[in-house]
């Protein structure tokens, strides 16, 4: 068996635990079974992301199949039942000799799945019911353990340590590819794992987003305030072949991952000196990201959170502005984060969804000037029992180099 170089592990503990959440929420909904076959969702339940699939059944320990590879697979996870396969076909037949029966209702993660994969397994499992299992397993994830707040605080040191290089790295003339480049190459020396996972099938993740100057006032693709310019017509988002200038508005949005747990933080920059306008923005939004936070206590709902920053923002002048151009506003300042970059729930307008101990988000609150610049702030925020207080790391500062 070949020896790996990183001993990163889940503990046994924590694997236990998200197997008793996951099962009360299965007995709760009448569901017999859950088949997993999605990287994030297998690791966050085995410990492992080798591939594979996991059936967790409403009572009792589960079964975590392994085509490759399965050395390591066994090193990786503390699921006590793992077993090689050849074919997925082995599978339902290994569950009817474990259990003493098939499921009847089963789910899946129906939010990820492919429809030509779903109609393979209906045929696979010969199931009376096929059910969503994918909420189940979002809000299991939504609450983050001890542990998992641990991971984020050593994504949050290895972030603050990048935005430290970009401080001393950053000069006019290079490119935003190129700056990108440069602080990736350094985080990844400190640990960066730099695949960015998205939930979403029509969303790609990347880790460097550099919109300076005019850039900064260009809206794209993303449902975000603004996109950039990129790299060309086919990835037309984040940074791009400008060049950095002295005395421009530089906006710095890093996606950042270690251990698989994900930070995603922006802070804006100048060479030289922040334009007046751009630094008055700047600060009315760090004083809205403020704000939130104080609000933020178990309890309020997502959508009260999200209409007291535009009416902030209205009250401080800035309602034009905030979100994005008129005609193309976000209608959130935030979402979920943890093992992919964005994950429920979503700090938006109308959402019932009440704040709980253990929710992490990340919070940005963002205003564009189109064809001008845009300006904001993002960091990353832990729900306690009494209120919020930030994971991320990096000074709440307009860094003027």
């Amino acid at each position: 068996m070949m020896e790996l170089t990183n001993p990163y592990k889940v503990p046994a503990s924590e694997i236990e635990s998200r197997r008793l959440k996951i099962q009360q929420e299965l007995r709760l909904n009448d569901i017999d079974g859950l088949f997993i076959v999605q990287r994030v969702d297998l690791f966050y339940f085995s410990g492992t992301a080798q591939n594979g699939y996991m059936y967790i059944p409403a009572q009792g320990q589960s079964m975590l199949f392994i085509k490759q590879y399965f050395p390591r697979a066994v090193k990786e996870s503390s699921v006590a039942d793992v077993v090689k396969i050849e074919s997925i076909k082995e599978i339902p037949q290994l569950i009817a000799d474990r259990y003493g029966r098939r499921p009847q209702v089963l789910g899946f993660e129906l939010d990820v799945l492919p429809v030509n994969d779903f109609d393979f397994y209906q045929g696979l499992f010969k199931v009376k019911k096929c059910v969503d299992g994918s909420p189940h397993i979002l809000t299991v994830r939504r609450i983050k353990s001890d542990w998992e707040i641990a991971q984020l605080e050593d994504t949050a040191a290895m972030t603050a340590k990048t935005f430290e290089y970009m401080r001393a790295a950053i000069r006019p003339g290079l490119s935003e590819m190129e700056f990108a480049g440069m602080f990736e190459t350094y985080a990844r020396r400190l640990g960066h794992g730099a695949g960015i996972r998205v939930r979403h099938y029509r969303s790609e993740g990347y880790p460097w987003h550099i919109l300076s100057g005019k850039n900064g006032g260009m809206v794209g693709l993303l449902d975000s305030p603004a996109s950039g310019q990129g790299t060309s017509a086919d990835f037309p988002v984040g940074a791009g072949h400008k060049k950095l200038c002295a005395d421009e508005p530089i906006r710095v949005d890093l996606a950042s991952v270690l251990n698989g747990y994900h930070l995603d933080e922006t802070r804006m920059f100048a060479i030289g000196c922040m334009p007046a306008k751009a630094m008055k923005t700047c600060r009315v939004a760090m004083e809205i990201h403020n704000a939130i936070i104080e609000k933020a206590k178990p309890g309020i709902t997502l959508g009260e959170l999200f209409d007291h920053s535009v009416r902030l923002a209205a009250k401080l002048g800035y309602a034009e502005s905030y979100l994005g151009i008129p005609g193309h506003k976000v209608s959130f300042i935030g979402h979920g984060i943890g093992l992919e970059i964005v994950v429920p729930p979503i700090i938006a307008g109308n959402r019932k969804d009440r704040l709980e101990p253990g929710m992490v988000f990340a919070l940005e609150p963002k205003f564009v000037y189109e064809n001008e610049f845009c300006a904001g702030i993002e960091s990353v925020f832990l729900v306690t029992e009494t209120g919020a207080r930030l994971i991320s790391k990096v000074p709440l500062e307009v860094f003027v180099c």
